[in-house]
């Protein structure tokens, strides 16, 4: 093959030559200008013709070998970018600290040095944990792994840094981020003897023990079915505080009292999740959750969520909105979570109807529901549980939820599609007020109010406010009410359109660069900057979810676009860390993070994050220009990441550049 190319491009430049000198056999028995040309025409009227025949055949000739040339480089340039890695396996399992070359400073001339579109790095995509960590390229910085200590180190809910703040209001539990003389330098370890998760569906049910070495749940919550130890594996028989008998059937006590599974409730929340059962049984309706809740005792709940393949993050309701814009979910979810939502003015509730789209539903078992039969056991007396309940009722009629139904366990309340009616009602209401300020959907380290959170106006009281959704699954591809009707500047229903076509162009050259991304390699998904979605609902079928991330200082704020679609997601400032355990993502989408946040923070401290959450054998993919990607590939060589530079999907000529990367397998030292 390589022969014959070669044999054609000889025959080609030959072609070239002998016009070339047919060309200038001519010039010299013509050697007249253009302009002379002119001039003898005018001169002698005769032989015009003929000197202006010759001319154009010369340009002509100029033309065709011009064109020529480029044609046959390009075909060399495209042929020579058209590889696709290929597995390279080495042999290696461990890490230790002394293993690992000394490291050197960075230099700014490494940073702007020139490299190859195509490295002659060798990429795996799947998981054998035998990947070469070594590297002794003396312009980059070798990068220590941190103490074993470290291994679960959530830098923004470090729960010594908490102590610091005030424990009213669980604050000392919210997000507080390290300063910069905080900020660690290293690389976080995997656990001895960690492996590779379980594949979906798999994993919802099994995670290997020394992955998450902890037992505490499975002892505390032993009778509720929380989580079983078999070996050297967890097992999540589905159980619950209030379902200890499994998820599926709590479930399904649900679906007789308000619609699953016919696509109108798609999105939800669960506040206090545990180790997200309901989440995780609620995918088999196609109902997608945030499982939420805070880093306390109860070791690595979040963690353990996430490594069964559910979505979850780590947060708490105290002080600050929870990071979700208004009218995301349709419906919200507590069971026995311990939220006190009748106190501070029902603040808590009425964070819960921000985040709750018009219709939508919220249950509540556990405390105080049903407490005639559970008061005992939960400790309480009947008249303090009953006036809990009252005070729940009260602020849910207060801030307009009607009462769906009350069934042994489960309370269902539902918020109005419109606030028609409740603006009226606060002449009966006096507290809360509607909001009058402020913009509903901010959530980043925004203050809770003790107000309604105005819904869009509507002409009619059958009209949903903000915009009926479509079913699931129709929702994902249809233009969002955000869209159509004008509320995201510059974003029209024809860019929708032409935005989900370029995705979908996208991710199949995405399969080329990284077969294994339709064969279920991946699970936790994150796109750092999702914009409209169209990168989650390209790749939704492919058996994966996405954690859709809207950066906080973005032009638009499209993360309500996402919610309306189907999908889940957060806000979030990359000059930070990210609210999750580490090694909790399998694959990680980064357009054009880099390019954004390059002047705003140090990026090497953005890659150190990204490492920190990607679980070992993990793909980055970055698109985003030349200059920026040779920067990050020195940076991440340094943290043993193998990556390859590949072209855009429209070809060689297209200034934007995809690097592609995969994280070393390695694991840190039992301490002794």
């Amino acid at each position: 093959m390589e022969a014959a190319k070669e044999h054609h491009l000889m025959q080609s430049t030959t072609t070239i030559i002998a016009l070339i000198a047919i060309r200038n056999r001519r010039n010299a028995c013509f050697p007249h200008s253009s302009t002379s040309l002119g001039a003898m025409a005018k001169d002698y009227p005769g032989p015009a013709n003929f000197y202006q025949l010759e001319s154009r055949r010369q340009r002509l000739t100029w033309i065709l070998a011009i064109s020529s040339l480029c044609a046959i480089f390009y075909v060399i340039g495209a042929w020579q970018n058209s590889s696709i890695p290929k597995s390279n396996h080495s042999n290696i399992s461990k890490v230790r600290c002394d293993d690992i070359s000394d490291s050197t400073a960075l230099s700014k001339n490494s940073l702007h040095g020139a490299t190859s579109l195509q490295s002659n790095a060798n990429l795996d995509f799947n998981a054998h944990h035998q990947l070469d960590l070594k590297n002794t390229s003396p312009s980059m910085e070798n990068f220590q792994p941190c103490a074993m200590n470290f291994s679960e180190y959530t830098p923004c809910e470090d729960r010594t840094r908490g102590r610091r703040f005030e424990r009213a209001m669980l604050v000392y539990r919210e997000r507080h981020c390290p300063t910069k003389d905080e900020l660690i330098r290293c690389l976080i370890p995997a656990p001895p003897g960690y492996k590779k998760p379980f594949k979906w569906p798999q994993s919802r049910d099994y995670a290997w023990y020394h992955n998450i070495p902890h037992k505490k749940l499975s002892v505390e919550k032993a009778v509720q079915n929380w989580i079983q130890v078999e070996g050297d594996r967890f097992l999540f028989p589905g159980g619950g505080t209030m379902f200890p008998e499994g998820a599926d059937a709590y479930i399904d006590d649900i679906n007789e009292l308000i619609p699953l599974t016919d696509g109108s409730i798609r999105t939800a929340i669960d506040t206090g999740c545990g180790v997200a059962s309901w989440g995780a049984y609620l995918l088999k309706k196609s109902v997608l959750t945030m499982s939420f809740a805070p880093r306390d005792t109860h070791e690595a709940q979040v963690q353990f969520a996430l490594e069964r393949g559910v979505p979850a993050m780590i947060g708490v309701m105290a002080s600050m909105r929870i990071p979700y814009p208004a009218r995301s979910f349709d419906m919200a979810h507590c069971s026995r979570c311990l939220i006190p939502w009748q106190a501070h003015e029902g603040l808590y509730l009425l964070e819960v109807d921000r985040v709750l789209r018009p219709g939508g539903f919220w249950i509540l078992s556990g405390p105080p529901i049903h407490w005639k039969k559970y008061y005992r056991g939960w400790e309480r007396t009947q008249e303090d549980l009953k006036q809990e309940q009252d005070a729940i009722e009260e602020v849910a009629t207060h801030i307009c939820w009607k009462k769906v139904i009350e069934k042994e366990d489960l309370s269902i309340w539902q918020k109005p599609i419109n606030h028609n009616e409740c603006i009226n009602s606060r002449k009966v209401y006096q507290t809360p007020h509607i909001c009058k300020n402020g913009n509903a959907d901010a959530a980043w380290y925004k203050k809770m109010e003790t107000c309604i959170t105005p819904l869009p106006e509507t002409s009619k009281d059958v009209d949903v406010a903000g915009g009926e959704l479509r079913k699931w699954p129709e929702r994902a591809f249809a233009v969002p009410p955000r869209i159509s009707m004008g509320t995201i500047p510059g974003i029209t229903a024809e860019k929708f359109e032409e935005d989900n076509k370029m995705w979908k162009e996208r991710v199949a050259y995405y399969k080329k660069l990284a077969p294994t991304l339709s064969r279920g390699r991946y699970r936790n998904v994150m796109d750092m900057n999702a914009n409209i979605g169209g990168f989650a609902a390209a790749i939704d079928k492919y058996q994966v979810w996405v954690m859709n991330v809207v950066p906080v200082n973005s032009d638009q704020d499209t993360l309500g676009v996402i919610y309306e679609r189907g999908f889940i997601g957060t806000y979030q400032d990359w000059c930070e860390a990210f609210s999750t355990y580490p090694r909790t993502y399998d694959f990680i989408h980064a357009d054009g993070v880099f390019s954004t946040y390059q002047e705003r923070c140090d990026i090497t401290y953005i890659l150190l994050e990204m490492d920190r959450i990607l679980r070992p054998e993990g793909t980055v993919l970055f698109r985003d220009t030349v200059e920026v990607l040779v920067k990050i590939q020195t940076l991440i060589r340094g943290m043993r990441w193998d990556s390859k530079m590949m072209d855009h999907e429209s070809g060689p000529f297209n200034p934007e550049k995809i690097l592609i990367a995969v994280k070393s397998y390695w694991t840190g030292q039992a301490t002794k």
